[in-house]
């Protein structure tokens, strides 16, 4: 199988952060590559300069960075919302991988998770968590979504671990 995995960043690390703990992003990948047989990763984020330590240590562990330009809005927010370019990059590759899965809670992926489904190209749509996760997601996803919230005890990072400085760069992104 070669299969390839849309991750939605903000979502998938702000949601888990919601939950109380943090995502080893290294167990994460291996977890893709081992479960759903995925051969590629797409990390789609908005990129902030401040982040270029986390972005390399992603990259270095197999992940392949998808960056949106960032605007700041007069109060400060920072905004990189990357679905649009999400769902491009799905159907630019439709054709390179046999499955997607995509990780999201985000109900403005249920037109493409439906029409992956449709065309029997949809492995998994993995969510964060069931509570936060959209109805319209779960509705189109049908049989195919999984909550992570239930992988804690293989995802979880080590709280031992040092945090990379720049891993609070979610916090700020909406």
């Amino acid at each position: 199988m070669n299969n390839y995995a849309f991750i939605d960043a903000q979502n998938l690390i702000l949601g888990i952060w919601r939950l109380g703990w943090r995502i080893d992003y290294e167990k994460l990948q291996i977890y893709l590559k081992e479960k759903y047989n995925v051969r590629k990763i797409y990390w789609f984020t908005g990129f902030l300069s401040k982040n270029l330590k986390l972005y390399e240590f992603l990259q270095g562990v197999g992940y392949t960075m998808i960056f949106k330009p960032v605007s700041i809005s007069k109060t400060g927010k920072i905004k990189g919302n990357c679905d649009g370019d999400m769902i491009l990059q799905a159907m630019i590759d439709f054709n390179s991988y046999n499955k997607a899965v995509i990780i999201t809670s985000d109900g403005d992926f249920y037109s493409l998770v439906n029409y992956l489904y449709l065309k029997n190209k949809l492995d998994v749509v993995l969510s964060p968590c069931e509570k936060e996760c959209s109805g319209m997601l779960k509705k189109h996803a049908r049989e195919k979504i999984f909550f992570i919230n239930c992988l804690r005890n293989k995802l979880e990072r080590n709280p031992k671990r040092a945090l990379l400085k720049d891993e609070t760069f979610s916090r700020t992104l909406s």
